[in-house]
């Protein structure tokens, strides 16, 4: 059965294959699983055997069911012996890592943050950024890496001045959040070796393991404070847990908010009518912001563990079987999507995973659209021309990824 010039068995294995994710046009060519063989089981060198979903149905379906398909003991994959290593030596517990009860209770100490209401109190202060980050450009002369000069820079100011965090230590969260996200990436990995991906979690857990014990004793009105503080089921919670809640914060509310931006203006260039349409109708940059995150799904993908034997579209699962979740797959199903690979500024409805879904569904789902919103329509207001500068690259990653680089050449108002 050939799935164009790849077997279905080859085909499986680009969920494996951080490399694969490095060239977009052979990925979506191997998911065309999802009309030949939609729940695959994948068997690749190095990793446990997992079953590969890559319909948008069937990841709906597994998300809906948080109480079969549940995230413990493994939300991501990874190598067999990693995967051995971080049982033995204790993985993180953030929300990522957690299924009810304990998810709900963590969940709730900060979505009253999250909610568009609370949010909106911010609005000014992202648009002020995005301003920054448009003038930027305007200061680079018409030539920059959008990827590592705007799209990164933005989305950490803002998730670390929600955590209260001082701007002197933006360059440090940023070299953590990239050698914690990007560790298949030799560009951004620490190093190879499991000992050396560990010292990345040290210093992770010194450095807010510190923030924990001055928010304790000095008590301000941030979200870092919150965590500090808070109260689970009647007990503060414990530093672990704290230093988790910050480690997501600060990493998932950046790397996923700057890889949907830099990988949204390449659609844009690669879309020019669609860049066009924008400028006539800038009203159009809320669903513009919505089909960048589809499109580049910056989440690749999470793991879900069988708590106890079930079915899904026929293939029945016993506990114990792991499914990978393939949102960038069933983000261009075409059984949802019209026309799934092509850029719709106007895209309505837009039913994408990319956020995840029901129980699980992003927190800052809120906070990333507005960002976004807000750079696009500062700097669709101020473009007169743009055009790619070179090559652009994605980077190395199974997990979470997008453009490492994006070269352009531009004329700003």
């Amino acid at each position: 059965m050939a799935v164009d010039e790849l077997t279905v068995e080859h085909a499986g294995r680009v969920f494996a294959d951080p490399g694969a994710y490095t060239d977009e046009a052979y990925f979506h060519r191997a998911c065309a699983l999802r009309r030949e063989a939609p729940i695959t089981l994948v068997e690749a060198d190095g990793y446990g055997p997992f079953y590969a979903l890559t319909r948008h149905a069937d990841v709906m379906e597994a998300e809906r069911r948080p109480e079969v398909f549940r995230n413990r003991p493994q939300p991501v994959l990874m190598e067999t012996e990693r995967e051995r290593l971080v049982r033995q030596n204790g993985d993180l517990a953030t929300l990522v890592h957690l299924d009810d009860p304990d998810h709900h209770k963590y969940r709730a100490l900060t979505a009253d943050w999250f909610q568009p209401s609370s949010l909106a109190r911010l609005e000014d202060r992202i648009a002020e950024l995005a301003r920054r980050a448009v003038d930027r450009m305007a200061a680079f002369g018409g030539e920059c890496d959008f990827a590592v000069d705007i799209a990164t820079p933005m989305p950490l100011e803002v998730i670390l001045s929600i955590l209260g965090l001082p701007e002197a230590d933006y360059p440090k969260m940023l070299q953590l959040t990239r050698e914690l996200f990007q560790g298949n990436d030799p560009e951004f990995a620490r190093g190879s070796t499991f000992e050396e991906f560990m010292t990345v979690m040290y210093d992770f857990f010194g450095y807010f393991g510190a923030l924990v014990d001055e928010r304790r004793a000095r008590p301000t009105d941030d979200l870092a404070s919150l965590i500090a503080n808070a109260i689970v089921d009647g007990e503060p919670i414990w530093p672990f847990h704290q230093i988790s809640y910050y480690v997501i914060i600060a990493t998932a509310g950046h790397d996923t908010t700057s890889f949907s931006m830099s990988g949204g203006l390449q659609a844009l260039i690669e879309h020019p009518d669609e860049l066009e349409r924008l400028r006539k109708d800038p009203s159009l940059v809320a669903t513009a912001a919505d089909e960048m995150v589809r499109w580049v799904s910056p989440v690749r993908h999470f793991l879900r563990n069988v708590a106890a034997p079930a079915e899904i579209a026929g293939q029945r699962f016993e506990e114990g079987d792991r499914l990978l979740l393939s949102y960038w797959s069933a983000n261009r199903d075409e059984a949802v999507f019209d026309d799934p690979f092509r850029f719709d500024a106007g895209r309505k409805p837009n039913r994408h995973l990319a956020f995840g879904f029901g129980a699980h569904y992003c927190l800052g789902a809120v906070l990333a659209k507005m960002e976004i919103r807000a750079l696009f329509a500062e700097l669709i207001s101020r473009l007169k021309w743009i055009e790619p500068a070179g090559e652009p690259q994605l980077s190395r990653s199974i997990f979470v990824g997008g453009h490492k680089h994006l070269p352009i050449r531009y004329e700003l108002a």
